[in-house]
């Protein structure tokens, strides 16, 4: 089963391989490509709303991964109903296809190329310089907005 995000509808996506999504993914499309999302939900796309439990196990990986201010709620979702129906994500989101990595979730990128690497993102502070493995909305230190840092 392949799960598709909004770019898959964007980019006009094809597979001969049953496919599903999730509902809010239809609120983030307009105009061709909310034509696409409705015309295949007609002719028999899966429509998954995943588990409260799976949707927590989520973001408890976006968490570590450092991912988690990153990933709209569709987003989370998404990863969640791929986990749920063993499928393949199709997004060309980088945050995602990090958690889907941790979780051991097979990506299909579309129009760009996939992650290399997994990454546990670190977060530093604009003012004092610290490092944290946990992102906060400001340092716990200082105050200053923390900003997402690559891994060394």
């Amino acid at each position: 089963m392949y799960v598709l995000d909004s770019s898959a509808f964007i980019h006009e996506y094809h597979t001969s391989e049953p496919i599903a999504s999730v509902p809010l993914v239809r609120e983030e499309l307009e105009d061709e490509s909310a034509f696409r999302f409705e015309a295949l939900e007609g002719s028999g796309m899966h429509m998954h709303i995943p588990d409260s439990e799976t949707v927590a196990r989520i973001e408890r990986a976006a968490r570590e991964t450092g991912d988690l201010a990153e990933l709209s709620e569709t987003d989370i979702r998404l990863v969640a109903a791929t986990f749920e129906l063993d499928g393949t994500l199709v997004t060309d989101d980088y945050a995602m296809q990090n958690v889907a990595e941790k979780l051991n979730l097979v990506v299909e990128p579309i129009a760009r190329d996939g992650i290399e690497e997994q990454r546990h993102w670190h977060f530093q502070c604009g003012g004092c310089g610290r490092e944290f493995d946990e992102h906060h909305d400001r340092c716990p230190v200082c105050g200053t907005e923390l900003s997402r840092k690559k891994p060394a």
